[in-house]
């Protein structure tokens, strides 16, 4: 099962995305890649996990490797698989994969290919995999996401929020095909105001997350989710990614 966060910037996608990595934690028996796809790096700060290397550090190593010369392409693709296995940062049944900042000037088209391809081909190695997207519609665009089985769209009660969230799933319905999409609504200030943005649009709510202390004290003082406490909003996310099936 792999499933992308996707929204609006600033919507609580990283945070969503950290409680989804906690709740795959918690079970036993299943191993879980969680993927920093966000060049700011947000979730891993909110998880506390350092990056022992970036899938743009891998980026760069390759390449060298293609600028040195000798290397065919079943080469690059077995280093490739060394240096993602390198870049992994493991906790527990967690591996955290960050893709670093934006890629250096210049086209290595068929080193990006065999990048996407190997990634692909992680996530394949684990139960399940969350993947908090970097904000907009790019890496949709893109088909960054092309092996995602559930884009789980994220939206504060703002109209504007709620109009990305509806753009992203059309772009993924024609780029992606075929994987499920719901909405979650973030940071509502209770059911009622829930309410009135399920009933503005035509994407499949899954639920609401209210607006919660613990949360914003772990935001501000940088705690790792990994710790996060039962909570309010902690609950609502958990009840919205058992119905993705990620949990």
């Amino acid at each position: 099962m792999i499933l992308s966060v996707c929204g609006k910037g600033g919507v609580g996608k990283t945070t969503v995305s950290a409680v989804a990595a906690q709740a795959l934690s918690r079970e036993d028996g299943r191993r879980a890649l969680v993927v920093d796809a966000d060049p700011a790096g947000g979730l891993a700060v909110a998880l506390g996990l350092e990056p022992r290397k970036t899938l743009n550090d891998v980026r760069k190593e390759i390449i060298e490797e293609v600028k040195a010369g000798g290397r065919d392409e079943k080469d690059l693709a077995v280093s490739l698989d060394y240096l993602l296995a390198e870049a992994l940062t493991e906790q527990g049944n967690l591996a955290l994969l960050s893709i670093g900042r934006p890629e250096d000037a210049g086209c290595y088209c068929k080193v990006n290919v065999i990048l996407k391809d190997a990634i692909e081909g992680l996530a394949g190695r684990f139960d399940a995999t969350i993947i908090d997207a970097e904000a907009g519609i790019e890496q949709v665009n893109r088909k960054v996401l092309s092996s995602v089985d559930y884009v789980l769209l994220v939206s504060d009660t703002s109209a504007k929020a709620v109009k990305v969230a509806r753009t992203i799933k059309g772009v993924a319905d024609q780029m992606i095909g075929g994987q499920g999409t719901g909405l979650l609504v973030n940071r509502a200030r209770d059911a009622d105001e829930a309410g009135a943005v399920e009933r503005g649009t035509d994407l499949d709510v899954l639920g609401w997350v209210p607006e919660d202390d613990t949360v914003r004290r772990f935001d501000g003082e940088e705690l790792s989710f990994l710790e996060l406490p039962d909570c309010p909003a902690r609950a609502a996310i958990v009840t919205a990614l058992e119905k993705t099936g990620l949990i």
